[in-house]
Formats: structure tokens, C-alpha cells, sequence
């Protein structure tokens, strides 16, 4: 039984709690869950406040997010509508303005994503196109549906996947990059596996089973743990070489002795789950 944090039936996304597991859902099935100023908003809002609740107490707070889809598409890049009302036959610097307060939402749900202090899972199928794909690959973990296309199709229009490139590139390094950002070819759920886009395969009617039992999997592990680990490979990513050493030192050091992995590992030799994991059917 899910326990809706945030139910707006006019929303385009909408927020679910099944314990621990909290999912964000795009719920515009009927436009493809395409991306529009509104839709990049209330997403970057869900994900504050999510943030906002990982203060709370640990029973309360968040551990794993889900981000999927209604409808047979994860996400079909930008509403059409959208960009029709971005046409301008001369050029306006009020347009301008509007189309960079628009990219800086998009950048900034880009980072709230990827900074999430905890796990994010997305499950994607259908079609991820465009600004999609930026979202997958702004995710810890990516499972996709067998029948899942993706595309970076920007330059087709005249346009360019600026905001989401750094999270691609991550992703899929510098020269796949510059292969499907210039020349905007769709690409299967195989393919995105061997670029590092997605991490597994499923089957259609398993897509959201196998992500619940992942999420649920991720739950037990070490909240604190998870948030450490993020925040080091953050660390590694953006310091050169030569100071990681210092970083994982400091960071086992400081977290071995604090309160999460002290009953982690006691808990290890009692033969018990640790207080801090969530009570499961499976578990007696």
C-alpha cells in the first residue's frame, strides 16, 4: 500500500511512499510525460523537499527513490507544445531571458538529482529522448525495459543537449558522447547498457517489480553509509589523483567511528539486523 506524500490530481508528477521506498512518478501519460517548464518545476520541487526530509528523524525520512513513468514512455524529451510557444520569428531578449530561466530550472533539477543524499533508481521504458536521457544518466542505478529507445536528438531540431552533457559524458564517456550528441541516431536498451546509460535489462511486466525489489534492497543498507558513499565518489570525481588518498581516509576514518557503523557492525557479530534498518516481511 503506497502512501501518496503529494497527490495534486492536476500535477504532472506526483510523489509515493511505500516505507522506506519513496517513488517520483512523471504522471502525463496522455503527452508522453514530455518535459515543459511546469512539469521541470514540480519535479525540482519534489526533489527539495524529499532532500528536505532526509534531516527528519530516520524512521520518517527517505532512503531509496524510485523515479518512473505512467504510460508506455518514461519520458519523450520536450513537450511539443512547449517548444511551439518558444518559436519567435525575430529575435526577442525577452525570449531569451525566459529560455535561460528555463535551462537553469533544468540544470538545477539536473544537480538535485545527482546530489540526492541517497540512492536513486530510474526505470525507464518506451521512449527516453532528449532532456530524458539527462535524467537517467543524473541517476545512481538505471534498469530498462527490453523494449526501451533512447535518443539524444537535439541537434535533428537545431539544438544543442547542453544542460544535460556533463551528466552524459559522465555516463557514457567523451567519445560515445560526441558520436550519438552529433548525430542524434536512436539507440536500443542493449546499447544503452554498453554505454553505461542503463545497468540491466528487463522484461516490460517486470520493470516495476524488479525496481521495487531493488529499492527495497537498497534500504537495507546503511542510510548514513549510502550518503557517504555518494558524497566520496562525488569527491573523487571532481579532486585530481593525488588528494584521494586523503579523502578516503578521512572519510573511513570518520565514519567508522560514528554511530551508524558502530551498530552496523556489532549488529554483523550479534547475528541481528541493525536498529537502523527497516523491518522486513523476510525477516523475523
Amino acid at each position: 500500500m503506497s502512501d501518496p506524500l503529494c497527490n495534486d490530481p492536476l500535477a504532472g508528477c506526483r510523489l509515493e511512499r511505500h516505507g522506506p521506498l519513496v517513488e517520483l512518478v512523471l504522471a502525463r501519460p496522455a503527452r508522453h510525460n514530455a518535459l515543459d517548464a511546469d512539469l521541470m518545476q514540480e519535479l525540482l520541487d519534489c526533489l527539495d523537499d524529499l532532500a528536505h526530509r532526509h534531516g527528519q528523524l530516520l524512521a520518517e525520512r527517505p532512503h531509496v527513490l524510485l523515479l518512473r513513468a505512467e504510460g508506455r514512455h518514461f519520458c519523450a524529451g520536450a513537450d511539443l507544445n512547449w517548444m511551439r510557444n518558444q518559436l519567435n520569428g525575430d529575435f526577442d531578449p525577452s525570449s531569451f531571458e525566459k529560455n535561460r530561466e528555463d535551462a537553469r530550472v533544468l540544470a538545477r533539477l539536473m544537480q538535485a538529482l545527482d546530489e540526492l543524499p541517497f540512492p536513486t533508481v530510474a526505470l525507464v521504458q518506451g521512449a527516453a529522448y532528449g532532456g530524458a536521457l539527462g535524467l537517467l544518466c543524473a541517476c545512481d542505478i538505471v534498469l530498462a525495459s527490453d523494449d526501451a529507445r533512447f535518443c539524444l536528438s537535439e541537434v535533428s531540431l537545431g539544438l544543442v543537449p547542453a544542460v544535460i552533457s556533463p551528466y552524459v559524458v559522465r555516463a557514457m564517456g567523451m567519445r560515445q558522447a560526441r558520436r550519438y550528441m552529433l548525430s542524434a541516431e536512436p539507440f536500443d536498451a542493449i546499447t544503452a547498457c554498453r554505454l553505461n546509460v542503463a545497468h540491466r535489462l528487463c522484461a516490460p511486466e517486470k520493470l516495476l517489480s524488479e525496481g521495487r525489489a531493488l529499492g527495497m534492497r537498497l534500504c537495507r543498507n546503511g542510510p548514513q553509509a549510502m550518503k557517504e558513499t555518494k558524497r566520496l565518489l562525488a569527491a573523487i570525481e571532481h579532486q585530481p589523483g593525488h588528494q584521494h588518498e586523503e579523502i578516503t581516509v578521512e572519510t573511513i576514518a570518520r565514519v567508522r567511528v560514528g554511530l551508524e557503523a558502530q551498530e552496523g557492525m556489532q549488529a554483523f557479530f550479534d547475528k541481528r539486523p541493525p536498529s537502523w534498518r527497516p523491518r522486513f516481511k523476510d525477516e523475523t
